[in-house]
């Protein structure tokens, strides 16, 4: 190799402090999201929500997500949901505008969170659930195309096995 010339070596310098900087902003997003890990639906754990999750549980893990019966519970859930929704900004109802309040540490947490509670209905359906929250929170076509591309490039395996073999190829 050629000896680099002053030029060249600033520019190489140049882009190793570039590489430094999103370097540290993607681990400051990394950062938000282990802090959103920590105390994920905490406010799940003190009353008036405990009380009610501990009582509307099991009723909502024997229904199916997004039928009359699953939106009856809800609202039987009263001012706990209400309550657990205004604590909790990983939900669309949090905001004013709904999910086009969210930022993507929020949608994250969004995403995690549905995957999370869709093993915990009667027919552990996602891909249903995604359908019908589409609906629900008037999600764009764009947003929900890149939450159901995160969705298969990270949760479903063996497409993320071949993508992962697909880069390594190229």
């Amino acid at each position: 190799m050629n000896e680099m010339t002053e030029e060249q070596k600033s520019a190489h310098f140049d882009t190793w402090q570039h590489i430094h900087e999103v370097q540290k902003l993607i681990f400051n997003f990394i950062n938000k999201l282990n802090f959103r890990a920590l105390v994920h639906d905490y406010s799940k754990m003190q009353n008036p929500e405990m009380e009610t999750f501990a009582k509307f549980t099991p009723l909502l893990k024997n229904t199916i997500y997004g039928t009359e019966e699953y939106k009856k519970i809800l609202h039987e859930m009263g001012d706990a949901i209400d309550c657990h929704y205004y604590h909790n900004r990983h939900h669309p109802e949090y905001y004013e505008n709904g999910i086009n309040g969210m930022d993507l540490v929020d949608l994250i947490e969004m995403l995690c969170d549905w995957k999370a509670a869709s093993k915990r209905t009667k027919d552990s359906n996602f891909e249903k659930s995604l359908e019908i929250n589409k609906e629900r929170f008037k999600i764009s076509d764009q947003l929900f195309q890149i939450l159901k591309n995160t969705v298969n490039n990270y949760w479903n395996h063996e497409k993320q096995l071949q993508n992962t073999l697909k880069d390594l190829i190229s």
